[in-house]
Formats: C-alpha cells, sequence, structure tokens
C-alpha cells in the first residue's frame, strides 16, 4: 500500500468524482441484493400463497427497480472513468516533465523502450488502483453485508454454515497474492526490455538492412520474446493453480447450502421462497469472492508498475533550481577553469584532468584532439550536463553553481554534432531554442548557414514538415539547421561540436565566413577534427587525455611540431593525395 500512497496525489484531487462514483456503487448493490427478495415473496406469497395479483406488481416494481439500478450504474461508471483519465492526465504530466530536468547521468543507462512503456500501459494502470480495488472490495463487502442481513433473517443457522468456507478461501487468496506480486514485476521488466529491442530495431533499421543483419536481429529479438513468453506463462501457472482452489472453495458453499437448506426446507423451518432467495443471495457472495483473484491480479499489476514510476518520480534532479519569473540576464561570456576535473560515474578513469585556461569574452577557442581526448567532456560541463568531479569553473567570474540552469543555457548556444531534428516544420525546429522569433530572424539566419536555399526548394519551404529525427534531409542539410538554430538564440556563449563534419569543403568555407561574423562578440568554442575549422582560432587547445598538452595559435603550434603539427601534416598529405586522383 505504501506504493499507492504515495502516489495518492495523482488521484486525491478528484476525489469527488470517486466519492460520486462509489455513493452510486452503494446503490447498484443495494438494489441488486433486492432482486432475490422480490423472487421470495413471489414464490411464497404468489405462487405457493395462491396471491397470483400481486405478481404484476412485483413485476412492476421490478423494472422500476432496475431502472434505478440502470441509471446508478451509469453514475458509477461515468464518474468512474473521469476520475481515473483526470488522475492518469496528472501523473502521465508529471512524469513527462521530471523526464526533461533529469539529468543526463540518468539517460547514460535509461532504455527508451523502457521509458515509453512506464510513461503509456503502466502509468495507465496506477490512478485507476482505487477504482480496480477499492470499488470491487467495497462491492464486495456492500454485497456480503447486505446479503449476510437479509440471509441472517432468514436462517441464522444456514447463514453461519454456507459462511464456514471463508477463512480458507481468505487463505487462498493470501497465498496467491503473495505468488503473483513478484511473477508481475518479472513480467513487467521483461515487458520494457521487449520495447526497448523493437524501439531499437526501427531506430536503426538503416544500419541493420545496411549491413545484412535482418537475420540476427530477429533471432535477438526471438530470445527476447520467448523470455516475456515464459515469464507470462510463469503467471498463468500461478494463476491456474490457484483460480480453480478458490472456485472449489466457494462452490463448497453452495453444496453446504444446498444439503443443510434442504434439511430445514423439509423440517419446514425454511420456505420455498427463502431457500430460492437464499440460494440467489449466497452467490452474490462466492461470485465476488471468486472474482477477488481477478482484482488481486489487477492490483498486483498496479503495485508493479506503481514501482516502477516511483523510480522516475525518485530520481532527484541535481541541477533544476527554481524558475525565475523575471528575464534573465545577458552574459558576456568570459569562461575560465581552474584545475577542474571530471570522472563519469561509471568510468574508473577521468575524462579532464587538473584543467587550467581562461578565456576572454569575445574569444574564440579550437579544441582539437583525438576521439576520447576529452574535448566533448569541456562543452559537458559548460552546459552543465554533467557536474564536475573537483576544481572551479566560473563565467563571468561568478561560480557556474550559482546561475540558474535554464539561465546559463539560454546564454549558451550549441551545435552538436549528432543533429536531432524534430517531427514538425522546418519553421518550429529553427525557432526551437527562441520561439518568439520573427521569421526574418529565421531567414537571416537560415542564409548564415547556408540552408536558406535548399529550404526554398522544399515543397512548403520553412513550411515543410521533417519525418521523424529529420528524416528527408541529408546530413549537411541537418547540421546547417542546427547552426541556424543556435544563431536564432542570439546567445552569449557558441559551442560547435565538429559541427560542419558532414558538409563539403565549399559548404564549410561558406558556412565558416558566416559563422565568423556572428562569432564577434562572442565566445565561440570550436571542437573539430578538420584543422580548417580551428586555424582562424585565437587559441587552440590541444586535448590528449583528459589534458590540455598543446596550447597556442595555429602558427605557434605548427612551430611546436607536436600533435597538433602531425594532424596538420597527415590533413594536408590527404587533402593533396585527393588533388592528385581529382
Amino acid at each position: 500500500m505504501e506504493t499507492f500512497r504515495r502516489l495518492a496525489k495523482y488521484y486525491l484531487p478528484d476525489k469527488r468524482y470517486f466519492i460520486w462514483s462509489l455513493i452510486a456503487l452503494v446503490f447498484v448493490t443495494a438494489i441488486t441484493v433486492i432482486y432475490p427478495v422480490f423472487l421470495q415473496i413471489a414464490i411464497d406469497v404468489g405462487i405457493t400463497g395462491g396471491e397470483y395479483g400481486i405478481i404484476p406488481y412485483l413485476a412492476i416494481g421490478l423494472i422500476g427497480i432496475m431502472a434505478i439500478k440502470g441509471v446508478a450504474t451509469y453514475v458509477n461508471q461515468y464518474f468512474g472513468d473521469l476520475f481515473g483519465v483526470r488522475s492518469v492526465y496528472r501523473l502521465r504530466k508529471d512524469l513527462y516533465k521530471k523526464l526533461q530536468y533529469l539529468p543526463f547521468r540518468y539517460y547514460d543507462n535509461a532504455k527508451t523502450g523502457d521509458l515509453m512503456s512506464r510513461l503509456t500501459s503502466r502509468c495507465r494502470s496506477i490512478p485507476l488502483f482505487p477504482f480496480i480495488w477499492f470499488c470491487p472490495i467495497s462491492n464486495f463487502v456492500l454485497l456480503v453485508g447486505f446479503a449476510m442481513v437479509v440471509m441472517f433473517y432468514y436462517s441464522v443457522p444456514l447463514t453461519l454454515v454456507t459462511m464456514v468456507t471463508l477463512p480458507f478461501l481468505a487463505v487462498a487468496v493470501y497465498k496467491f497474492d503473495q505468488r503473483v506480486h513478484p511473477g508481475f514485476r518479472k513480467v513487467r521488466r521483461s515487458l520494457a526490455r521487449l520495447n526497448t529491442k523493437v524501439q531499437e530495431n526501427v531506430s536503426g533499421m538503416h544500419t541493420v538492412k545496411a549491413l545484412s543483419q535482418e537475420t540476427s536481429e530477429k533471432d535477438r529479438f526471438s530470445d527476447t520474446n520467448e523470455d516475456y513468453r515464459t515469464k507470462n506463462i510463469a503467471i498463468s501457472n500461478v494463476w491456474s493453480t490457484y483460480f480453480p482452489l478458490m472456485e472449489f472453495i466457494g462452490n463448497v458453499s453452495a453444496v453446504l447450502l444446498l444439503g443443510f437448506g434442504g434439511y430445514l426446507a423439509v423440517q419446514q423451518q425454511l420456505t420455498a421462497g427463502e431457500l430460492t432467495a437464499f440460494f440467489s443471495l449466497v452467490w452474490f457472495i462466492i461470485g465476488p469472492i471468486m472474482n477477488l483473484g481477478f482484482v488481486i491480479n489487477q492490483f498486483s499489476q498496479s503495485k508493479a508498475s506503481g514501482e516502477r514510476l516511483l523510480e522516475i518520480l525518485d530520481e532527484k534532479e541535481r541541477f533544476n533550481g527554481p524558475e525565475k519569473t523575471k528575464p534573465y540576464a545577458k552574459l558576456k561570456g568570459e569562461v575560465r577553469f581552474e584545475k577542474v576535473s571530471l570522472r563519469y560515474h561509471n568510468k574508473a578513469k577521468n575524462a579532464l584532468t587538473d584543467l587550467t585556461f581562461n578565456v576572454p569574452q569575445g574569444s574564440t577557442i579550437g579544441l582539437v584532439g583525438s576521439t576520447g581526448s576529452g574535448k566533448s567532456s569541456i562543452i559537458q560541463l559548460l552546459m552543465r550536463f554533467y557536474e564536475k568531479t573537483s576544481g572551479e569553473l566560473l563565467i563571468d567570474g561568478k561560480p557556474i553553481e550559482e546561475y540558474d540552469v535554464k539561465e546559463l543555457r539560454q546564454n549558451v548556444g550549441i551545435v552538436l554534432q549528432q543533429t536531432f531534428l524534430f517531427s514538425s516544420s522546418i519553421r518550429d525546429n529553427l525557432a526551437y531554442g527562441n520561439p518568439d522569433a520573427s521569421m526574418e530572424d529565421i531567414i537571416t539566419a537560415a542564409k548564415r548557414a547556408d540552408a536558406h536555399e535548399f529550404i526554398e526548394q522544399l515543397p512548403e519551404g520553412y513550411d515543410t514538415v521533417l519525418g521523424e529525427r529529420g528524416l528527408g534531409l541529408s546530413g549537411g542539410q541537418k547540421q546547417r539547421i542546427a547552426i541556424a538554430r543556435a544563431m536564432i538564440m542570439n546567445p552569449s556563449i557558441l559551442i560547435l561540436d565538429d559541427s560542419t563534419s558532414a558538409v563539403d569543403m565549399q559548404t564549410e568555407g561558406k558556412i565558416q565566413k558566416a559563422m565568423r561574423e556572428i562569432m564577434t562578440g562572442r565566445t565561440t568554442f570550436i571542437i573539430a577534427h578538420r584543422i580548417s575549422s580551428v586555424k582562424h582560432c585565437d587559441q587552440i587547445f590541444v586535448l590528449d587525455e583528459g589534458e590540455i598538452t598543446e596550447r597556442g595559435t595555429h602558427e605557434e603550434l605548427l612551430q611546436e611540431h607536436g600533435i597538433y603539427r602531425r594532424i596538420y601534416d597527415i590533413q594536408n598529405q590527404d587533402q593533396h593525395y585527393v588533388l592528385q586522383q581529382a
């Protein structure tokens, strides 16, 4: 119950709908118990007693009662569904918001398919807990209560004999719950793995087909699917073991009723109508008891889902401070690292070690080095995607931790190497970081990024809706849109993470020329593998295993004959070779 207690804030605001549904349920249950009473009167008074004239009145009364029950049933279902839908809306909204603010550390291990499963099917079952658990239990209690009152009125001994099996049924239900809940937890986890496998396969379909791995993917999916099947069969085995047992115990009550009730009828201690009504009333108790297994089934699934959702809600939002209501200040862009180190939580060695450097406002810094040397880690710290392990990182002389995260990131424009575009119009993608941007600003930025021409040639121009992840555009076109998107933000600090890697040399030259215009007055960090992308920088840092091994201008580094010079020579040789072949 702790799981649902912690999630109660999502369905308690709409408790009035639940209460109305519960009140209607009381009417439905009370009217249901009245049916056997009508039957008893019809038999004992109308048929056995010979007063046939009472039967039409009983029929009319029964129709009226059925009409009232129909209205009460509608109210019960309508307000119950309204309660569930509104609760789901609140929970899913909070979960999605939580995902927006979780640090990158969380997403390093999270699976997309699992998260999607949690926000859809699992999210749906939690707020309905009171409706799928409390309402059936309430229905059970009310039916048993009302039925037993009438049964005790008819015959105390017969009622006691009939109820003798209930303790055994309670034990069976408890044992069932003890086994079914761990099983459903395993099923949920297996389903998450299955969803993740499907999501990864669909997202990586180009790679699968390019490498002719369709058969291997099918086999790997079969293994995951088999695991899900096996765990569902295990749950079915638990169900098939306990449900017949619970049904058998329920039927024992009916046997005791017929045996002892028949004896009382023969001894004329019970009328035929009362025995008939009694038999109907017993099934109003046995039916809900037998259905208790299904209710526990639903409860166990909801509990397992709730535990998985709480895993998200319990994650700490490390960098998310209170949002400001006033406009964010414009930063100057001076950056200083003082003995800064970074170690990712799942790594044995530092990604950065004792980095110290100062970047004056408006400077352009090039970051060069082999893969894994620490170039992107510097950017991760500047964006506060991760927190430094030690040292001090200051922007405009102020520790980065003292800035509101949103304020910081609205002053930093970034173009990542892996460009992500949303499934919306090009206009919306360009204005994503600055939704208030005018069309004139959008077009100006697109022209600077050398994107305006190809956008105009698309069927709907800037209103062209892109496919998933920018499907329909080349890698170079997507990168140019990403560059324009960063320009529109008008940032104080601009980060270009190998942003021209997917464009040809001619387009790179056009973009760099445009970029030099917007770099004026902005602090810019350029991560690049091509020397041509950083040779105009004010300072170039060469990184190796998380440390700056060389620093200086392009000309100064060429004189040192170190790593930078070797990279320069290799690229020049490659370029000369390509020209000779052409």
